[in-house]
């Protein structure tokens, strides 16, 4: 290694050199690297700034034809890698210097990777080096990619709404000034897949991308974005791994997240490579991108290191900051944003009305002195075996174990009366009821067919309980199927596609706004003639369970905090304890021993972790770090956070019954707070539970021989006074007797409670202009919505404006849709003129008349009839040609240069002349 060529190490920097090398070389064998053949380490190079003019490069990578692909520069395992940046930028010139090709950087200590390809992109982190294939792609790319990638035509055929191209223009310009991720906000139903779709393609053309993988979090919505894929890009190879037909040469990939991560650490056996290396996807799209998402699967963002897209249809303004961050962008701030108050006033999709209805159980629940003496009696008789008769059910265990006929009765009764109806008022039009478990959705159903008995198949449960689901889906989304009421539990309540949908009844609670809007989005697309030959212009949601006053109240919704793991709170816990007891007062027994075997135990859960594990392989360092006994014996505070961050979820589950394992978490938490003097009266509170629940089992045999310790434990005061080992003998005496307490879990009941209707309020929907909070929103929306107006009309049709005409933009761009600071913080210095073109386009007669005596001509040949009608293609969805250079570049150089084309340069002088003219009328001189 390089750091060895000027000065002695001691033993232990030889160690950490050989511990270095040993895992770059596994790293790079992984990636398919043979030594001596694909690298060599301790490269030569002459030219160093140092006395001896020469340097050695601690790993250079190559191509088979010799040419170097990645110089690598390690540095010790306690360094970080950034150390030998400089260094590694001085190999790269001098390997420039000598083979006229600039290779790419790999930055690392051996457990972690960084990549500087300086000639694109800010240094990263990364999994691992880049496998040779790989590598020779990303120089491909590098060499082949044109430039204006914000400049590509788009194709009407996949995305032709203004929305969408802007939104495929916003992600085109970010990766362009070198932004490696993007972030869409765009209303379900307004096209998200064809706004991907048709940015991959223009990113193919373009030469920026060659291999893309689409993430969704269900089957279903792989596949219904597979087959639009396949529908739009026919030309694209394209595998859905749900399926099982995995095709890895695929070019484009679409999986579930779960699917990949368990390809992540597939290791083929024919070559011990993985499937996918960690360099082979260029652009990953993430669809319903969310920080929760992100954190359950970080590991596939950590492995791959490709272009990002996120979309989402959640209103940016609810998206958490977290999520913005993983973007790298501003709160509330987008790459593009189109939601749907924006749509539903542009006409893209369409409105709803909510129907709020409050019943007396849903909202009140069932209090059993309010029902009538023939109610009493089933009550009583429903709880017969409960020691305590309870006074009420609450109305959040209606519907999650108890299921009341009646309330199902009234709720059915409303959608069928008030829900939007086709055919003359005589069918009800398709209706998503949005229920809160499998058995409640079966109960909805057995409830529906008692009460419509001519109805019968026109409700069905769709959910994860049935096989062939996905087939289940496909007959309610075919119009003329009999299925008319979809019964669903979590599986449509996202991603489905289905027009025809007038009618959503939300029959559960939902507290995550993200998800409370997907649900709304079900019923928000437009279905041209489906009311008798009207088009469907509102959709109706009745809300049986508060939901729109959940959000009035709480406009953010409740976020579901990931739960840890339970071995992984008992490991974090038990580093913690560790850490305490190496205080002064804890020097002495019992505390030593009970350190060692808390110790013992830590080192065995980290020695557990299988290191040929993707999951683990991301945490190496701390996994190797902690696994040292000199370490555990001398634990920090830094280092008790470092362990829950990097190893607590890496953990693996104890071998051993549940409820002896929860009585361990319990005991360590309690032995936590008598070391750091923080008990815990709650925590007291529940051993005595336990141990109450235990002194009913004595029956048992195993439980008498612990009636002692149960009965000490239920003694007043016995709990708040014990000591380190009185709560160690309980948890050693309890824990294997735990699994004799009965379990809880409440068994379904059904009753028949005569319900009551109290209130049906039906509202507008509340869809505000919140979405147009940026700049560049409001004015792109503005001049939308405004094309009519002269002055833009004049722009549009290629009409020169006057002095008042550029004073009436200024005055509204500039002073009513916001400041002129405003303007050039976003678009600099453009014209004002040219960005109201670049939105609107031209007006195709207006280019047509410009080129119109290049048409006629009869002296033009088909060459150049193309080349003249590729210019007013471009200028019709661009505005203007403000830069000429595109001219030199496919498709107008299809049949050849500008030169090759026009021999008689007057033609070609005459048509640069019609294009002047446009560009000047759009302010470019």
């Amino acid at each position: 290694m390089s750091e060895t060529q000027d000065c002695e190490l001691s033993e232990e920097e030889i160690s950490e050199f050989e511990t270095r090398k040993r895992y770059i070389d596994e790293k790079l064998r992984d990636a398919g690297w043979v030594e001596n053949h694909d690298w060599i380490d301790e490269y030569e190079l002459e030219g160093m700034p140092n006395v001896s003019n020469v340097g050695y490069a601690d790993y250079v990578l190559f191509k088979d034809d010799g040419y170097p692909l990645a110089v690598v520069e390690a540095k010790r395992t306690s360094k970080d890698p950034s150390a030998g940046r400089h260094q590694a930028k001085l190999y790269a010139d001098l390997l420039e210097k000598k083979f006229h090709k600039r290779p790419v950087i790999f930055l690392t200590n051996g457990f972690e990777t960084r990549i500087l390809d300086d000639r694109n992109y800010q240094e990263r982190k990364v999994w691992g080096i880049y496998c040779k294939r790989d590598l020779e792609k990303l120089f491909n790319l590098s060499a082949n990619r044109e430039k204006n990638l914000s400049d590509a035509t788009i194709k009407d055929g996949i995305s032709d709404r203004y929305y969408q191209k802007g939104a495929i223009k916003a992600v085109c310009s970010a990766f362009e000034k070198k932004q490696r991720k993007a972030l869409l906000v765009m209303a379900t139903g307004s096209g998200k897949t064809r706004t991907i779709i048709s940015l991959v393609d223009v990113m193919l053309r373009k030469g920026w991308v060659r291999n893309v993988l689409f993430l969704a979090d269900r089957t279903s919505l792989v596949s219904q974005a597979a087959d639009n894929f396949t529908k739009l890009l026919p030309s694209l190879s394209t595998t859905n791994l749900c399926k099982n037909n995995c095709d890895t040469h695929a070019r484009c990939v679409l999986s579930t997240y779960q699917t990949m991560i368990n390809l992540i650490d597939d290791v083929r056996e024919k070559d011990n490579t993985r499937t996918f290396s960690n360099g082979h996807f260029d652009l990953i799209i993430v669809d319903e991108a969310h920080r929760s998402i992100y954190n359950k699967y970080r590991e596939i963002f950590d492995y791959f290191d490709g272009l990002l897209v996120g979309l989402t249809a959640t209103p940016k303004d609810d998206i958490d900051k977290n999520t913005y961050e993983v973007f790298n962008l501003e709160k509330g701030i987008p790459t593009y944003g189109y939601e749907l108050a924006q749509a539903v006033s542009d006409g893209f999709l369409v409105d709803y009305r909510s129907v709020e209805v409050e019943t007396k159980f849903l909202d009140r629940g069932v209090v059993y002195v309010d029902l009538t003496p023939e109610e009493k009696d089933e009550y009583e008789e429903l709880f017969i075996n409960d020691e305590v008769l309870p006074e009420k059910i609450e109305s959040q265990k209606i519907n999650k174990w108890l299921f009341n006929r009646d309330t199902v009765v009234r709720v059915l009764d409303t959608l069928m009366r008030m829900g939007l109806k086709i055919k003359d008022g005589s069918v009800l039009g398709k209706t998503i009821i949005f229920a809160r478990n499998h058995e409640h959705a079966e109960f909805i159903r057995e409830v529906f067919n008692e009460q419509y008995p001519s109805h019968l198949d026109e409700c069905q449960v769709i959910d994860n309980y049935y096989s062939y689901a996905d087939n289940m889906i496909d007959k309610f989304k075919d119009p003329e199927s009999t299925v008319r009421i979809a019964v669903s539990v979590d599986m449509m309540d996202t991603g489905i596609d289905v027009p025809d949908i007038l009618n959503l009844v939300f029959f559960k609670p939902v507290y995550s706004k993200s998800k409370f809007w997907q649900m709304i989005g079900r019923g928000t697309r437009l279905c041209p003639g489906l009311i008798d030959g009207e088009d469907k212009d509102c959709f109706y949601i009745f809300d049986f369970c508060r939901n729109f006053e959940f959000f009035r109240v709480n406009p953010k919704g409740i976020s579901v905090k990931e739960q840890d793991t339970i071995q992984g709170r008992i490991f974090t816990v038990k580093a913690l304890v560790a850490c305490k007891l190496q205080e002064l007062g804890f020097r002495s027994e019992p505390y030593i021993s009970f350190r060692k075997d808390i110790v013992a135990d830590l080192k065995k859960k980290i020695d557990e972790l299988n290191k040929d594990n993707f999951a683990v392989i991301q945490h190496l360092r701390a996994v190797e770090h902690y696994s040292r006994p000199e370490v555990l014996d001398s634990l920090t505070l830094e280092d008790v956070a470092e362990m829950e961050a990097e190893l607590s979820h890496l953990i693996l589950p104890y071998d051993d019954d549940p409820g002896a394992i929860r009585m361990d978490a319990l005991m360590l938490m309690i032995e936590r707070g008598y070391i750091t003097d923080s008990p815990k009266k709650m925590l007291f509170k529940k051993v005595r539970h336990w141990a109450d629940a235990l002194s009913k089992q004595m029956v048992i045999p195993d439980v008498a021989d612990r009636r002692e310790t149960i009965e000490y434990v239920l003694r007043d005061g016995y709990l708040e006074n014990g000591d380190l080992e009185t709560y160690e003998r309980i948890r050693v005496d309890l824990r294997d007797i735990m699994k004799y307490i009965p379990s809880k879990v409440k068994s379904s009941k059904k009753t028949n409670f005569i319900d009551e209707i109290l209130s049906i309020d039906i509202n507008p929907s509340e869809l505000t202009d919140e979405g147009l909070s940026s700049y560049r929103e409001r004015a792109e929306h503005y001049i939308r919505t405004h094309e009519d107006e002269d002055v833009i009309k004049k722009l549009k049709t290629n009409v020169p404006l006057d002095d008042g005409d550029v004073e009436k933009l200024q005055e509204i761009l500039w002073s009513e849709v916001g400041t002129i600071d405003d303007y050039q913080a976003e678009y600099g210095n453009k014209p004002l003129a040219l960005f109201i073109r670049e939105i609107t386009g031209l007006d195709m007669n207006a280019a047509k008349k410009t080129f119109s005596k290049y048409l006629d001509e009869s002296r033009l040949d088909d060459k150049q009839i193309h080349f003249v009608n590729q210019i007013i293609e471009y200028v019709v969805r661009n505005g203007a040609i403000s830069d000429l250079s595109v001219l030199t570049e496919s498709p107008f150089t299809n049949y050849g240069t500008i030169p090759e084309l026009f021999s008689d340069m007057s033609i070609w002088s005459g048509i640069r002349s019609a294009i002047k003219d446009i560009n000047s009328n759009a302010g470019i001189n």
